[in-house]
């Protein structure tokens, strides 16, 4: 049975170990516009044209002018208290937190969070189109011209890092292992609705003999509301900071 809670903590004892999952609620709290909006970020621009492989194999310039303003956008934001709570969190217990997210902006970095992954790329990266394994670069500017956008040393363009629909998310190997090694599993600010995102409470509470307690924050319940112990609605950055009760 889900409980529902207005307000209520999390402890967190020593032999805890925390998987947190955020999702595009807690950067909406910052002002970045979500794909679910109606207004949103994505208004105006079919998913294939600007979010797809072949989107990209079509219109390279289109492309890196959507993620351009995206950067922009990210680089105008700042991190809001739900950011700097898990940073603050991530002090508190080390290691034994593992921070994914599903956002692609640095605003989790730029509160102070350091042992987290990006499962559906980075804003701020750019890669070889053609996988040339050659390292990711770091890479903040905005590039609104074909002319523009830069090559990688085998000759291909460089692409956004960023999974696209159709592609595999990053890093599931490793976000496996923490979701099976957690005992506190925390989402936040999701739709519920993007996988495999969406299946992790379910790994979580899978597991014969040692479920994880798992709680989902955000100001609506998520499509997969039932498969959590605890709902607790609000805003992440009013619920966060004072959630987690260590011990």
């Amino acid at each position: 049975m889900v409980e529902h809670a207005a307000t209520d903590s999390i402890e967190i004892t020593a032999s805890d170990r925390v998987f947190v999952l955020t999702g595009a609620g807690i950067s909406a709290e910052s002002g970045l516009r979500t794909f679910r909006d109606s207004n949103g970020l994505w208004a105006g621009y079919p998913v294939e044209t600007v979010a797809t492989p072949e989107g990209w194999d079509a219109n390279p310039e289109l492309v890196w002018q959507f993620y351009s303003q995206r950067r922009r956008e990210a680089q105008a934001s700042q991190p809001n208290p739900a950011h700097r709570a898990l940073a603050e969190l991530e002090k508190r217990i080390g290691e034994r937190l593992f921070l994914c997210t599903q956002n692609v902006d640095n605003l989790h970095e730029r509160a102070g969070s350091q042992n987290l992954i990006h499962m559906h790329g980075e804003l701020f990266r750019s890669r070889c189109e053609a996988n040339c394994g050659a390292p990711l670069i770091e890479d903040s500017h905005s590039y609104n011209s074909i002319h523009e956008i830069p090559m990688c040393a085998c000759g291909s363009r460089l692409r956004p890092h960023i999974v696209w629909f159709g592609e595999v998310p990053l890093e599931m190997t490793r976000i496996q292992t923490e979701i099976d090694r957690c005992s506190i599993l925390v989402v936040v600010g999701t739709s519920g609705a993007v996988h495999p995102a969406a299946s992790f409470v379910h790994w979580a509470k899978a597991r014969r003999g040692n479920p994880a307690r798992t709680y989902y924050v955000g100001p609506e319940e998520p499509l997969n509301a039932s498969a959590f112990t605890r709902i607790i609605l609000g805003r992440a950055g009013e619920k966060l900071p004072d959630l987690f009760e260590i011990f």
